[in-house]
């Protein structure tokens, strides 16, 4: 326990020091020449990039964007090196999947409006750069957004998206603009979706691999988000543009720059392929919830994620939960089938995990859910004789991949932890009995 308490202690010296070094840094701004305020800029994105998400939370608000504000108003502080740090900002919030409420609220945020109806009004000699800077940092830095502002900003950065050139720089330019869309939600675009673009970048991708895999799954994740609403899109995702495939792909790859052996205790903040991966798992839930069409390459996305769910399991609880609901929405699509679930190995890799004595309520119901999907899957009605048999063999191979796990057991332990559990979901409950039960 000393040493827990020990560990703690300097982890908070840490972050102290992080947040001093931060507003030391910030102080200095306004004292500093043209060349010394870059420089200084340099070094306060290096420590932004050194702090944990809560860290940067305390640190980021209205307050320090109004203080920004402020400097540029009294030519403190030029407009470019603000937006270099905003933008910074906005890289850091959105990959790391920060919260950080009222930004909108903040008298530079309003600023960005402003100069983006200034700039965008100009019939000639407009400053591209300029605009495409306030773009990004306009959508990088939160999540509420002004509608016609935002079908000014996407046709800007699309175009900055198509760039075809392979050198670093330009890889920079395409991941910052397709980042900053990526963080467009479920806000309706309407006639603003140049679907000819988005394919145009993801299948000149597949064959030439001018992408970073940051920018790669961010037009993916565009392109999900826009699927909530215009359900036309599901044929192209999932049979031209190969999503389920190029996942699965993408996330094994990923796989192999992950140290899957360091402890929780020794990651100090996550590196840039975990939370890249997670971000995957992010754009599959929301795939997995409204996805209809099934093809031969929906196995082996499961498949992956159940790969993906074994090796973090000991050591990295933030990915093996995620992938535990990603199996879930996965089992509860409509395009998932009984024995996609078994050939891919979700089935056990969730039996497996239910045994666990550490887990959590929301890893408990998620699990819970899974079988509940399983068991109505199964009760599904058969159209045919022969598909009544195939049903019927389906049901033996599940029922004999319980017996297998020894799943007597599983249902005394669960009837306890459930009886205790605070989650208190009454109808999972009642299902959950009802599911033994029926085996």
């Amino acid at each position: 326990m000393e040493m827990l308490k020990k560990d703690k202690s300097n982890n908070d010296v840490q972050e102290s020091s992080l947040s001093e070094k931060y507003s030391k840094l910030f102080d200095q701004l306004e004292r500093c020449n043209e060349d010394e305020q870059r420089k200084k800029i340099e070094e306060m994105n290096e420590v932004i990039d050194e702090m944990d998400e809560e860290e940067f939370e305390s640190m980021f608000t209205p307050v320090l964007l109004n203080k920004m504000h402020k400097m540029f108003v009294e030519k403190k502080l030029l407009m470019n090196d603000a937006l270099v740090l905003l933008k910074h900002f906005g890289y850091y919030r959105v990959l790391k999947f920060s919260h950080v409420y009222g930004i909108e609220e903040a008298s530079f945020y309003e600023r960005f409006e402003e100069m983006i109806i200034d700039e965008e009004m100009k019939k000639k000699e407009k400053d591209e750069k300029l605009l495409v800077d306030l773009f990004e940092c306009y959508l990088l830095l939160n999540n509420r957004f002004n509608s016609i502002l935002f079908s000014i900003c996407v046709p800007c950065l699309m175009k900055v998206a198509l760039k075809k050139e392979g050198n670093e720089e330009t890889q920079k330019e395409v991941e910052m603009a397709l980042l900053a869309l990526s963080n467009v939600l479920y806000l309706d675009m309407g006639q603003e979706l140049n679907l000819n673009d988005i394919k145009e970048i993801i299948q000149y991708q597949q064959e030439h691999h001018n992408l970073t895999r940051l920018a790669y799954q961010s037009v993916w994740q565009f392109l999900i988000y826009r699927f909530f609403n215009d359900k036309r899109l599901e044929d192209a995702i999932a049979n031209e543009l190969h999503l389920a495939r190029e996942a699965k792909k993408e996330m094994e790859e990923l796989m192999i720059y992950v140290d899957w052996k360091r402890t929780e205790e020794e990651r100090e903040k996550e590196t840039k392929e975990e939370l890249i991966l997670l971000r995957w798992l992010e754009v599959l839930n929301l795939y997995f919830s409204k996805c209809r069409l099934r093809n031969e390459e929906f196995v082996g996305l499961v498949g992956s994620i159940v790969r993906v769910f074994r090796a973090a399991r000991d050591n990295y609880k933030e990915i093996s939960n995620q992938c535990v609901y990603s199996l879930k929405k996965a089992a509860e699509s409509r395009a998932g089938k009984i024995d996609d679930l078994l050939k891919s190995g979700s089935i056990d890799a969730v039996l497996d995990e239910i045994q666990q004595q550490t887990m959590n309520d929301r890893i408990v119901s998620d699990l819970l859910s899974f079988f509940m999907v399983v068991l109505w899957k199964l009760e599904e009605k058969e159209k045919d004789e022969k598909e009544k048999a195939k049903r019927k063999e389906l049901k033996r191979k599940v029922f004999e991949k319980m017996e297998e796990e020894g799943y007597e057991d599983i249902i005394i332990w669960l009837g306890h932890y459930i009886y205790c559990s605070a989650f208190g979901d009454f109808q999972l409950i009642k299902n959950c009995f009802d599911y033994f039960v029926f085996l």
